[in-house]
């Protein structure tokens, strides 16, 4: 029998969040949660934390599948990279972790992925036809690459090199507030990356996540593109969504 509800913790590198999904609709079922990231992001630290997250949200809801989403390459349950966190991830059995330290079987998925299949299931991306490209401005770039729905995993095309730089340094939402830059200083960073991306990948379409995304007008009027790009429906939650609904799809 599928599930019709689960839990999605979503891991970033300035906080972790979670929350109890309703898999038919995609809404929250319970307030989400948020602790701040240890700091120095190591793996049991964030462990810990993450058990004391899953306390509180699954309280009083019995039984349910855990997802947990993660800023990294994700291959057969290992964390190869380590984005924002601590390096020590790198190569790491990261949902065997995971499950020992919260003592439950989990799906283990990285945090772009989830963001993407959220918005395939549930938001900008439901029912598009065709390439479709997903990227969360945040503390770095997380990005999905979806083919008629499908997920392509593991692109971490935030990772890119333009101009001698891994664009993410220079083109995150982290980016604009460390180097204190207008929109339209910051949209001429982000024009120089969506036209790279463009470029490579001839996508049907961009969708453009993270907090940020809910000042998408300051900033999506001001790239000139090809390709439509529009702001995700689900934003901060979608990591959450993501890992929920692939938790339940694929039970640990």
């Amino acid at each position: 029998m599928t599930a019709t509800t689960a839990i999605g913790i979503d891991i970033g590198g300035t906080g972790i969040k979670g929350a109890v999904v309703d898999l038919a609709t995609g809404a929250l079922l319970t307030d989400r949660v948020k602790l701040p990231t240890p700091k120095g992001g190591r793996p049991q630290d964030i462990v810990e934390t993450t058990r004391t997250l899953l306390s509180t949200v699954s309280k009083g809801v019995g039984d349910l599948p855990v997802g947990v989403c993660f800023p990294a390459v994700v291959k057969s349950g290992h964390t190869m990279s380590a984005a924002n966190v601590s390096s020590k991830w790198i190569g790491l059995a990261a949902e065997a972790l995971f499950e020992k330290g919260l003592d439950l079987p989990i799906h283990f998925v990285n945090d772009a992925d989830a963001a993407g299949y959220a918005e395939a299931q549930f938001g900008a991306a439901k029912g598009v036809a065709g390439v479709v490209l997903l990227t969360t401005l945040g503390t770095g770039i997380g990005s999905a690459l979806l083919n008629d729905g499908v997920l392509v995993p593991n692109t971490e095309l935030g990772h890119l090199q333009i101009d001698g730089h891994d664009y993410e340094t220079r083109a995150a939402y982290s980016a604009k507030e460390r180097d204190d830059l207008s929109w339209e200083t910051w949209a001429a960073r982000l024009q120089k990356y969506y036209s790279t991306l463009e470029r490579l990948f001839s996508p049907d379409l961009f969708i453009v996540g993270g907090g940020v995304s809910k000042h998408h007008e300051n900033f999506l009027p001001l790239l000139d593109l090809k390709t439509r790009i529009i702001p995700a429906v689900h934003r901060n939650n979608a990591g959450i969504l993501g890992a929920a609904a692939l938790a339940a799809r694929f039970p640990g």
